[in-house]
């Protein structure tokens, strides 16, 4: 009797630890969910000028070039928003400074949705960028510093899935309501996050860096769970957070010197191949794309793109922390080169008057290889060399493709190509350590840190 009953004793523990595992995952699953509808508005916001462009040029009257400017200066606003990003969300917290993001979107859509001319146009655009701009940078911090790194992956991952996301019903529901609707559907998911951030849990890690030792204890307690020992990772935090504020303060040139040109190397590295390799000419430009390779109307093509683009983030997602970062990236960049190639090819078919079908289903190929997809960085620098480069591509796309059409996506094809060595090369592998790890890896002046660094791995 007294052996069944210890044998009773000894399974519960496990069974409540077990519980409390699950429970605990749910506030990182709905915590992960309220910052990600930034990423949803990102996504919309990146789409939205595809399916737009035919009716906002026929109603207002723009200009190929105008029209150029509005689908452009998205990415000008996200250069203000990323100079700022790094020491706003620093400042009032990452919760705060994803709420700031939402009142920017939320305000240029409303222009959007009113205005009667270009002027009102394109402020809304600049003031959407600013907020997505924002939202790029604090958004996955966000998420990487809630999540425990054996889960980091797949939950940093579900950013890129839900932009992927946004920018697909952008480009479906485009097909079917008028481009002022479409704004106002842009509204929602910013009120969605403004209503869940009341709710959900300060970043651990901000909250150490403030000197809050105590409300960063029970942020990571409800993160982790009320049964959960947290005592080991709030040490790694604390040590870690202690050990950075011990360094000199640092200015933007002080990232060109030799402890961090590595790490400055390969995510500006990174930022400036993908967007040269052509993300933001398929986001911004889908439907006149398809309408120039051959297609009678963009909207078919969209909608093809919307039906493959998701099950195949879908999937990256899903494997991205068994199959690691790297593997990932380089698969990445080698799909975006051979869909630029099929697409070059169709464009050269299409001037070369081969049959009409080869080329249209080139360029169908080609576009839904092509992974649509933006990635989040880890600091201010980086996030505005992207937004740059984002700039330079989504400005002069129309006048590339005037200049030569084929032309263009081979030179895309050349530099994704050249992306995959450059990942080979001197990227660095993620999977399964924690943050401070990585930056310590990273940066010689911060290995090692401390004890319980090393305990964590």
């Amino acid at each position: 009797m007294s052996t069944e009953w210890e044998g009773v004793e000894s399974k519960k523990p496990l069974l409540v630890a077990r519980n409390n595992r699950a429970s605990s995952i749910w506030v990182v699953v709905a915590s992960t969910a309220v910052a990600v509808a930034g990423s949803f508005v990102f996504g919309i916001s990146v789409g939205y000028s595809s399916p737009s462009q035919e009716g906002i040029m026929r109603d207002l009257h723009l200009s190929l070039a105008e029209y150029s400017v509005f689908g452009s200066i998205l990415t000008i606003g996200a250069m203000l928003g990323a100079i700022v990003s790094g020491t706003i969300a620093d400042r009032v917290g990452r919760r705060c400074a994803m709420a700031i993001s939402d009142v920017f979107c939320i305000l240029g859509y409303l222009l959007i949705v009113f205005s009667k001319n270009s002027v009102w146009l394109d402020l809304g655009r600049l003031s959407i960028g600013c907020g997505i701009g924002l939202l790029s940078y604090v958004v996955p911090v966000y998420i990487s510093e809630i999540t425990p790194k054996n889960l980091r992956g797949r939950f940093a991952a579900v950013n890129q899935f839900m932009i992927c996301c946004g920018a697909s019903l952008a480009y479906a529901l485009g097909t079917c309501i008028t481009w002022r609707t479409l704004a106002i559907v842009g509204v929602t998911p910013c009120l969605l996050q403004l209503v869940g951030l009341l709710v959900i849990p300060e970043s651990p890690r901000w909250l150490a860096k403030i000197g809050h030792s105590g409300a960063l204890e029970e942020a990571l307690q409800k993160l982790r769970g009320k049964e959960t020992d947290i005592s080991e990772e709030a040490a790694d935090i604390k040590d870690f957070t202690e050990k950075l504020q011990h360094l000199p303060q640092s200015k933007m040139l002080d990232l060109f010197q030799k402890d961090y040109i590595h790490a400055v190397t390969v995510g500006v590295g990174l930022m400036v191949l993908q967007q040269f390799g052509g993300v933001n000419a398929i986001c911004f430009y889908a439907s006149e794309i398809f309408v120039s390779a051959g297609f009678s109307s963009g909207n078919t093509g969209m909608l093809a793109m919307v039906a493959v683009q998701i099950p195949m983030t879908a999937l990256g997602v899903l494997l991205l922390d068994k199959a690691g970062r790297r593997p990932l990236l380089m698969v990445s960049a080698a799909g975006t080169c051979l869909g630029c190639l099929l697409v070059g090819l169709s464009f050269l078919s299409k001037e070369h008057h081969w049959a009409k079908d080869l080329n249209v289903a080139l360029a169908l190929t080609g576009i839904l290889i092509f992974p649509i997809h933006m990635k989040g960085s880890a600091g201010s620098l980086v996030t505005l060399v992207s937004w740059l480069g984002s700039w330079i591509v989504s400005y002069a796309f129309n006048f590339l493709l005037l200049w030569s059409s084929y032309g263009t996506f081979f030179m895309f094809a050349s530099i994704c190509g050249l992306t995959v060595v450059f990942v080979e090369r001197l990227v660095p592998e993620t999977k399964g350590r924690t943050l401070e790890e990585i930056q310590a890896s990273m940066n010689s002046s911060l290995t090692p840190v401390s004890s319980g660094i090393n305990r964590a791995a």
